[in-house]
């Protein structure tokens, strides 16, 4: 029997358990997973569970305003800066304690919980506060990608819900299944490192192939100068705004979708047209991010080959040079990798790995 829970693609545990919390549902979950495992998914299919009447049937009303975003009771937050500030987890807690509009339950879904405990004043001892005291018909979702950086004082007061890394057979799979060649599927699928909702971007970008092309031809255009490091910079960083137009084309037809359904039911604009805005810009984010981790992964993958090469030559000294250059430019990326988890500015990170690598 199809359900919401059929739409979570190699997570065939975590829908079998989901499809029992929802039975008897407690006031909190956490929900964590690698990018692209599904964990939005399985929040939104979680949600949609709990405030159906058959817990999830999938075909309801009810069901498809949850999934559409259209629960006025199904309450995404949201942060305006790099982490969660005091007044935004007091403004979840305002909202927490409303009485749910329908039958079923208040439901609060909070992304990246694991930033509550960073910043100039971290906000997690004021979400452990509401989440000790919970009113009756409210139910928290939170989300991670690091389990290991939330509180335990926070993760003992929830059901953790983990999601595994999709295989790229899978993902390639899917793809096929929802009708793309299968060798695009693959490429789409590889590029992705199972990371299926980037996936079925790239599966759309003509430009993936040159992309990928223009990493693995960064160290042979650096020829030492500020200068070239400079312009090789910032031709990666154009190659990141031509990544977001499939994104941006596939958002756009997810509005004129909204629209069109609004307007059938008598509405002159989409429900939640600001939520959804706010939705957009988080995935435009995440999914530049993940464009430069694969770009950096990409030339990594140069370097590792370059040490490989020259380490069967040890004992010349041109190949002695190459194995400790490739070792530095490995580090340097290493380093890159690192500091994109604080956020760093993408021109900034990229003039800076390219200066690094001149010499290499």
């Amino acid at each position: 029997m199809s359900d919401v829970f059929e739409r979570l693609v190699g997570q065939e545990r975590v829908a079998s358990l989901l499809r029992q919390y929802a039975l008897t549902p407690v006031h909190a979950y956490l929900f964590s997973g690698p990018g692209g495992s599904g964990v939005y998914d399985a929040v939104v299919a979680f949600a949609a569970s709990l405030q159906c009447p058959r817990h999830g049937c999938g075909e309801c009303e009810v069901c498809v305003a949850v999934s559409e975003g259209r629960d006025d009771d199904v309450y995404v937050a949201e942060r305006s800066g790099v982490t969660w500030r005091l007044e935004e987890i007091r403004e979840i807690e305002r909202v927490a304690r409303r009485r749910p509009l329908g039958a079923g339950y208040q439901i609060v879904v909070v992304e990246d919980v694991e930033l509550t405990t960073t910043g100039a004043s971290p906000s997690a001892s004021a979400l452990l506060k509401t989440l000790e005291e919970p009113p009756a018909r409210t139910v928290f979702l939170l989300t991670t990608d690091e389990p290991s950086l939330v509180p335990d004082t926070v993760v003992s007061r929830c059901v953790e819900v983990r999601l595994g890394t999709l295989d790229v057979h899978e993902v390639t799979a899917t793809l096929v299944g929802e009708g793309f060649d299968p060798l695009v599927a693959a490429a789409a699928a590889e590029a992705s490192r199972g990371n299926l909702r980037r996936a079925r971007v790239l599966v759309r970008d003509d430009g993936l192939a040159s992309r990928l092309a223009r990493w693995r031809d960064v160290a042979g255009r650096l020829d030492g100068t500020s200068a070239a490091s400079a312009r090789v910079a910032r031709e990666l960083s154009a190659s990141l705004d031509d990544a977001l137009v499939p994104l941006v084309q596939l958002q756009a037809q997810e509005q004129s979708r909204r629209e069109q359904a609004a307007r059938e039911v008598g509405l002159r604009g989409s429900i939640g047209r600001r939520d959804l805005d706010a939705q957009f810009k988080r995935e435009q984010r995440r999914f530049r991010q993940e464009e430069l981790r694969l770009g950096l992964s990409v030339l990594s993958e140069v370097y590792r080959t370059r040490l490989l090469e020259a380490l069967d030559g040890v004992g010349d000294a041109r190949a002695t040079y190459r194995v400790g250059a490739s070792l530095r430019a490995l580090d340097a990326l290493s380093l890159a990798h690192r500091r994109l988890a604080t956020n760093v500015d993408e021109a900034l990170l990229l003039t800076d790995v390219m200066l690094s690598l001149r010499e290499f």
